[in-house]
């Protein structure tokens, strides 16, 4: 069997990839984006996914500039915690024995949250060097590094135990990979009866083909952004079974009309979000489902 390495270690190789692969690594590698950095540097958390549910917008009226700015990374940073909390929320119950598999986990943010909610071990992959590197500190200065771990590799390929994990989550990374691909690891990951949850954007192809506005959310963060049918037949390929659907595009438009209006973290891409999501051709989706 192979074992977990206990740290995230350059010793350990990275799977071969492909050349958008290394495109992809290399996006992630050069990304300081505000709008992922100044949020997380509010309380240590740093997400890489969007919000959801009420904004408080009485943040733009506040008439000090510096101080506008800061209630309105807050605000923001509250929404995407939330979303975070939610994901978090769909993976129990779970013990401090249990391991989950965090897929693209970006800065670390959402291993960080499963781990305090349930006391759990916890396992990040990215594609990013950088991005593992800078987890794997934030995680030393909360002094939960022998539990909360993450490696640079490849999320379709993690070299990790067969059936050693309870749960497992994509959170707004699976537009990077063929989805048949990564629920096959998911399914070899995860023990017969564990969870998978993705939250993802995904295009509705009850409209036919992808709108303009998702081609050019593809082309912003060189990504390719499924169907929303190719989800669900992907899992049933791989022993996936959804036992809740969730659509939360409205309950996340509320994030991106804030967003829209912070001058100091916009990235230009927020009214394509928005148009989108309106006119129906983007949804923003919760899948819950078990591995049989």
């Amino acid at each position: 069997m192979t074992t977990v390495p206990a740290t995230r270690t350059a010793s350990v190789p990275v799977p071969a990839q492909s050349t958008y692969q290394s495109r992809v690594a290399d996006y992630w590698n050069a990304e300081e984006n505000p709008v992922n950095l100044e949020l997380g540097k509010i309380d240590d958390l740093y997400h890489h996914h969007y919000g959801i549910g009420a904004a408080d917008r009485s943040v733009l009226d506040e008439p000090d500039g510096a101080l506008r700015r800061e209630r309105i990374t807050t605000e923001l940073h509250r929404l995407e915690h939330a979303q975070a909390e939610l994901l978090a929320s769909h993976l129990g119950p779970l013990s401090p024995t249990d391991r989950v598999f965090d897929a693209g986990c970006g800065r670390g943010g959402g291993s960080v949250v499963a781990h305090l909610r349930y006391g759990c071990h916890a396992d990040g992959v990215t594609i990013s060097a950088k991005q593992a590197d800078f987890a794997h500190e934030q995680a030393r200065k909360r002094g939960i590094d022998g539990k909360v771990r993450y490696h640079h590799r490849n999320m379709l390929d993690t070299g990790f135990e067969t059936g050693a994990y309870a749960a497992s989550w994509n959170n707004e990374s699976t537009m990077y990979v063929e989805l048949d691909l990564l629920f096959a690891e998911h399914a070899r990951l995860l023990r017969r009866g564990g969870r998978y949850v993705v939250i993802t954007g995904c295009y509705n192809d009850t409209y036919g083909r992808a709108s303009r506005e998702v081609s050019l959310i593809n082309a912003h963060y060189i990504c390719d952004i499924h169907p929303r049918s190719a989800y669900f037949r992907a899992m049933a390929r791989h022993r996936l079974v959804p036992v809740h659907v969730e659509d939360l595009t409205q309950a996340t438009i509320p994030y991106w009309e804030l967003r829209k209006e912070a001058d100091h973290l916009v990235t230009g891409i927020e009214d394509t979000f928005l148009s989108a999501y309106r006119n129906g051709s983007f949804q923003y989706l919760l899948i819950v489902a078990d591995r049989v």
